[in-house]
C-alpha cells in the first residue's frame, strides 16, 4: 500500500442491464463492491466509496473504507449523474497527488497488474492528467489514475453539460498503459456476465 496514493471506488450505477444491484452480487460468496474495495485497499491506505446509497453498502464495505454521498446536479426524477459526476464529487476530497478510479463492477481485477502501473506513476510526464488503458472503443476510464489537478478541468466539463470521460479526456494529455490480459478489465453487465463467474 503506499500513502501517495487514493481510491475511489464507484457503486452509482443503477443496473438495469443486469436487473438487481451488481454492487451486491456475490462473486465466489463475496459480495463484488466489497471484491473491488479489498483490491483498492491493496494499492492504497486512503479508499473512498462514492455512491447515492451508502445505507444499502454499510454492511459490506471492508472496515476502513470511507463513504462519500453522491448528489444528483437536478431534481429530475431518476436523474442519473452517471460515472464522470461521480468521480469528480469523490476527487474533492482527494488529498494525493494520484488517484485509483475503479468502478464497483470489475469481477477479475489484479492485484499485481494495478502495483506495477502504480510503480509506473513517476514516469508520467507532468502533462498527463491520466495513466490508463486502451481499447478499440477509446480509453477504459474505470480502471486506472487520475491526478489530483485534474478536478478543475473536469469541473468545467461537467458545467458545460459534458457527462462523457471519452470527451473529456479526448482534450487532454493521457499516459497509455499497456495490458496483456484485457479480461482483467471485464465488467459485469448482463446476467449473461455472471455464466462462469458465481
Amino acid at each position: 500500500m503506499t500513502n501517495d496514493l487514493t481510491a475511489i471506488v464507484l457503486a452509482g450505477g443503477r443496473s438495469s442491464r443486469m436487473g438487481r444491484d451488481k454492487a451486491l452480487i456475490p462473486i465466489n460468496g463475496v459480495p463484488l463492491l466489497q471484491l473491488v474495495c479489498h483490491v483498492a485497499q491493496g494499492c492504497a491506505d486512503t479508499v473512498y466509496v462514492v455512491t447515492p446509497w451508502k445505507e444499502r453498502y454499510q454492511g459490506i464495505v471492508p472496515t476502513g473504507c470511507q463513504f462519500i454521498q453522491e448528489i444528483p446536479l437536478s431534481a429530475i426524477p431518476n436523474y442519473s449523474p452517471g460515472p464522470l459526476v461521480g468521480f469528480a464529487q469523490g476527487l474533492t476530497q482527494v488529498q494525493t497527488e494520484w488517484v485509483l478510479l475503479l468502478a464497483c463492477d470489475l469481477p477479475r481485477l489484479r492485484l499485481e497488474v494495478l502495483h506495477s502501473w502504480v510503480a509506473e506513476l513517476d514516469r508520467a510526464d507532468g502533462e498527463s492528467i491520466a495513466s490508463l488503458t486502451r481499447t478499440a472503443k477509446g480509453w477504459d476510464p474505470l480502471c486506472g489514475f487520475y491526478r489530483r489537478n485534474c478536478l478543475s478541468s473536469l469541473q468545467e466539463y461537467i458545467n458545460l453539460g459534458g457527462r462523457s470521460f471519452q470527451g473529456w479526456l479526448n482534450m487532454y494529455p493521457v499516459k497509455e498503459f499497456t495490458l496483456k490480459d484485457k479480461e482483467m478489465l471485464f465488467n459485469c453487465n448482463t446476467p449473461e456476465d455472471l455464466v462462469g463467474l458465481q
